[in-house]
């Protein structure tokens, strides 16, 4: 047994350390002049090893000391070194053995949970958390903080300044991305047991949206780079050459953004100088190669069908020569100016579809079948062309034609159950077809004829005819003007459009818009009629039904009527008026004599309401209510104020 009660290594064991035995004096007064103590020496090559507090050999006691000139304890004599050693050894191992589980223990600590212990963002302490759980600290955080991180960014780009909404750029903290940081850039164990750490939040920001924000801030005072391009003033090239200018690059202006939002001082956003791609000798050779020669000459297009061609006016007004952002020139061929300037020679070899439609034959609807037709590739002819142009000669291009089908088909009409009269509305006038207002009447009734209404679509009466103007075959007619009847061209087209909107009330239509006139006229219902005028009066109505809606019109010496057609929805639409109230008087109003003076007689205002009343299955479905008040139509004479 060892002096510490440990059992001895069997001989001949080799040791791994060796120390020397030094006996210890309790208290012992000092003899002699005081002279320090030897070290004890340990193995070659390493440092002297000191015992460690707690373990055997180590001082129990403060007062005690160690002195090598002290008798030695016998036992500890005749132990052998190799023993000795083995003991030291082993004592030495425990030690490591106890540091290391010290070190264990606190590298457990400080990574227990997904976030590491002591990390911090925006001062809110995440350490220790999962990842979930650290997000909705900080996400609290940012909550707490909402008016803060919501408040404007001060910018400023050279000498101009301005503020930007986080909201309008898309500024904001990535939660998921800065706990994500967090956990990927762990510090080593010991940092973290003695040093807390603070993570910079991760910031996003929409660079598109950001730069579109402050390109407005450049405009106001930024001297912008002028791009070049080629424009044709009839089919005369005229170049415009390109300048440098200040301009901001995307990337920088929103990682300038990102770094200086949080710190609490104006951001700078940083302006570089912009060059065209294009130079201005690359102007003058695009004019010179390209411009001039495209409207040299016309370009002929040949097709299965027959050939047409492309003048030198259709090519100006589409041949782009326009630079993109960078300021280079790419030129192109506009596909919609091309068309739009092809129209007559188009013709030549396009054949436009037929619509499938509804007509009435012996009192019944019966679909007219449809028929397809072909058009001219234009998007294939304006790659092709544009190769050409810079040809003088031999500018030849093949056309092709492509098959066009109609919008709706036979089948497609036959199944939109138009089978039968919904609804029926006549209107009267008085002196025959022969009068202009009746004229236009009859002209507008024949233009709306046969018109199919889609479920869900919306149909305008402007859009459907355009413009009432003489080139259709309208003619001046009284028409009301700034309160006041005038000749007009087209006067007489409310008839209609009061007949046409009746129409549709009884049908159960949904109104979309439609205006009564300023003064009532025996000649149509109260409330419920409606003027119009282009483009600033509309009378627009909704299918709002499952079925296709046919609108019908037809004409008399002394009547127009038109008539609904699909599937009956409901039993019945009908309408209750409330009295007239508030009923006013005309005034005597005298005009100057000449031929734009039209007299009347004068009409009574008042005001008036009247309930669409819409029943089904027996039971009143809905009830709308429609509201107007006419003013008293003056009594217009033609004639010099007396006195």
């Amino acid at each position: 047994m060892s002096l510490y009660g440990a059992k001895r290594p069997p001989a001949g064991e080799t040791p791994t350390t060796e120390l020397a035995a030094v006996p210890r004096q309790v208290n012992v007064p000092p003899t002699g002049p005081a002279t320090p103590p030897p070290i004890a020496a340990g193995p070659v090559g390493h440092p002297p090893v000191p015992p460690l507090a707690g373990a055997p050999g180590a001082q129990d006691n403060p007062t005690e000391t160690l002195d090598s000139t002290a008798p030695a304890d016998p036992a500890l004599l005749t132990e052998p070194a190799p023993r000795r050693g083995v003991r030291r050894a082993l004592a030495a191992t425990g030690v490591v053995a106890a540091v290391l589980a010290v070190i264990g223990g606190s590298a457990g600590y400080a990574y227990s949970g997904e976030v590491p212990r002591g990390t911090e963002v925006l001062g809110v302490n995440v350490g220790g958390q999962s990842r979930e759980g650290a997000a909705a600290l900080l996400r609290a955080e940012l909550e707490r903080r909402a008016e803060t991180f919501a408040a404007p960014v001060q910018v400023r780009i050279g000498e101009q300044s301005a503020e930007l909404k986080p909201i309008d750029v898309g500024l904001a903290v990535d939660v998921t991305a800065t706990i994500t940081a967090a956990v990927d850039d762990a510090p080593g164990p010991v940092d973290l047991l003695f040093r807390s750490r603070s993570i910079e939040p991760v910031i996003t920001v929409d660079a598109e949206r950001l730069d579109a924000e402050l390109r407005k801030t450049v405009g106001r005072g930024g001297r912008p780079m002028t791009p070049p391009s080629i424009v044709f003033q009839g089919t005369t090239p005229k170049p415009n050459y390109p300048a440098p200018g200040q301009d901001l690059n995307p990337e920088q202006s929103a990682e300038a953004v990102r770094t200086g939002w949080l710190s609490g001082q104006p951001v700078v956003v940083p302006v570089i100088e912009a060059h065209p791609t294009t130079t201005r000798e690359e102007v003058d050779k695009l004019v010179e190669e390209l411009a001039k020669p495209a409207v040299s000459a016309p370009v002929t297009v040949t097709t299965e069908r027959g050939s047409f061609t492309v003048p030198p006016a259709a090519i100006a007004k589409s041949l782009l020569l326009h630079p993109d952002k960078a300021g280079k020139i790419n030129p192109a061929v506009d596909e919609k100016k091309l068309h739009a300037a092809l129209t007559g020679e188009l013709a030549k070899v396009e054949l436009k579809p037929k619509e499938a439609t509804v007509t009435l034959q012996g009192g019944k609807p019966q679909v007219v079948a449809s028929t397809g037709g072909h058009g001219v590739d234009i998007a294939a002819l304006s790659r092709d062309l544009l190769p050409v142009l810079a040809k003088r000669d031999g500018r030849e291009v093949k056309g092709v034609l492509k098959p066009i089908e109609p919008k709706t088909n036979t089948e497609a009409m036959s199944k939109m159950g138009i089978k039968e009269q919904v609804s029926t509305f006549t209107t009267k006038f008085t002196g025959g077809l022969s009068l202009p207002r009746n004229h236009n009447i009859m002209t507008i009734a024949k233009e709306v004829d046969g018109a199919v209404v889609k479920p869900g679509e919306t149909f305008s009466l402007n859009k459907h005819t355009g413009e009432r103007s003489y080139a259709q075959g309208y003619k001046d007619a009284p028409v009301i003007l700034d309160g006041k009847l005038v000749p007009g061209v087209g006067g007489g087209a409310s008839q209609f459009t009061t007949t046409i909107f009746n129409a549709t009330y009884y049908a159960g239509l949904e109104d979309v818009e439609h205006k009564p006139h300023s003064y009532w006229f025996e000649r149509y219902p109260a409330v419920i009629e409606s003027t119009i005028f282009y483009p600033t009066l509309d009378l627009k109505f909704r299918n709002n039904t499952e079925y296709g809606v046919l609108v019908d019109t037809s004409w008399t010496n002394d009547s127009v009527t038109v008539s609904i057609w699909s599937t009956k929805v409901y039993d019945s639409v009908k309408t209750v008026y409330t009295p007239r109230r508030d009923i006013t008087k005309p005034k005597v109003v005298y005009l100057d004599p000449g031929p734009s003076c039209i007299a009347t007689a004068g009409i009574d205002g008042f005001t008036q309401d009247a309930y669409r009343v819409i029943t089904k299955g027996g039971k009143e479905l809905k009830r709308e209510k429609f509201s107007w008040r006419y003013e008293a139509e003056p009594r217009y004479l033609c004639a010099k104020k007396p006195g």
